[in-house]
């Protein structure tokens, strides 16, 4: 969808002869698009000329900070080829009914894939493609109409009961997209990281709590001084933190994230990445990583499912896909990623 969006503002541009001014924190999108570029900091222009010149000879400071923040796999830990099958889904279907006839559209088709200990799966697709759907499905949040979907340790968990479930909740945990609308404005942050404790370890005392709310924001780069504080009084950056504190409170073996950085600045996505290599290295964290920027999934993911219409194309090796992708929907959802920063010139 993106591609298209600037498709047409390309076409629109040599038809009328519009100028167009492009404010965005997204350096290959500027790279993808723009003739002439100016870097602002902190109120002021510190660097502008020919896209060319300032992308291959930044002279500022801050502009070669920039360009050092583009996403990259250096720092990926390999896959591990032998571990263990964290999740597990099998011809998974999912339909959605509306209207007075209760008439059921299909949502999810037929897909299957599987997620080990230690990786992560990155999963793309255009919008209205599936891939939240299928993230709903697989957190047990979305009612699936066929297939199975096992978490190891818990087995199918359409069979679990209200016991079960709440074992198998606290493995699996989500951050979402947006975290200025994923944390609760009327809560203090100890409120927040510490909820899940409440629900599934309701005999722990106040002290204990606090304590390992405290543990879990700093595993994630946040002070104790936080606690008393509102999400506000944060940066989208330390929100995103704030909220995989939330997430990992509760020692999860699998963690979704609905495209995590899709809101940060350049610098702040960096940051994020880099702390979810690590944790993913400490505890061996499973990520099914869903986003549109194809650069993020390349730098993040060991293996990319593909999904169009719901459907599930492919699932193969990240850098081979990349490397090679196929021709017809999937080469051009690869190819709809502007090129490389490396790449600028021609």
């Amino acid at each position: 969808m993106r591609a298209q969006i600037l498709e047409l503002l390309n076409e629109l541009q040599r038809e009328r002869g519009l100028g167009v001014l492009l404010i965005s924190h997204d350096l290959q999108l500027v790279r993808g698009f723009a003739q002439r570029v100016a870097v602002m900091q902190q109120g002021r222009i510190v660097e502008h000329g020919a896209l060319d010149t300032v992308l291959r000879q930044p002279t500022h400071p801050y502009t070669r900070a920039l360009l050092d923040s583009v996403p990259t796999r250096s720092g990926l830990a390999p896959a591990p080829a032998d571990a263990p099958e964290v999740l597990v889904a099998e011809r998974v279907g999912v339909e959605h009914r509306a209207g007075w006839r209760r008439r059921a559209r299909p949502l999810l088709h037929d897909v299957s894939l599987q997620l080990r200990a230690g990786e992560t799966l990155g999963l793309i697709g255009e919008s209205g493609s599936g891939k939240t759907t299928l993230a709903l499905a697989l957190l047990g949040l979305q009612r699936i109409s066929a297939g199975t979907v096992r978490l190891h340790g818990h087995g199918d968990l359409a069979s679990l009961d209200a016991r079960g479930w709440r074992a198998a909740r606290r493995r699996m945990q989500v951050v979402f997209q947006d975290p200025f609308a994923s944390l609760s404005p009327r809560h203090t942050v100890e409120a927040i990281v510490g909820e899940g404790l409440l629900i599934h370890e309701p005999t722990l005392d106040a002290a204990t709590r606090r304590t390992r709310v405290v543990a879990a924001l700093a595993d994630t780069g946040i002070e104790a001084d936080a606690l008393p504080r509102y999400p506000h009084a944060f940066s989208g950056g330390q929100r995103q933190r704030i909220a995989l504190a939330r997430a990992l409170i509760l020692a999860p073996q699998l963690l979704v994230l609905d495209e995590p950085t899709s809101s940060l600045d350049v610098f702040a996505q960096q940051q994020i990445l880099h702390l979810l290599r690590r944790l993913q290295r400490e505890r061996g964290l499973s990520y099914l990583f869903i986003s549109h920027d194809i650069g993020v999934v390349a730098a993040m993911a060991h293996r990319i499912a593909v999904l169009q219409r719901g459907r599930l194309l492919l699932c193969d090796d990240a850098p081979r896909l990349l490397a090679d992708p196929p021709p017809g929907y999937v080469g051009t959802l690869l190819a709809a990623a502007p090129p490389a920063l490396g790449e600028v010139g021609g």
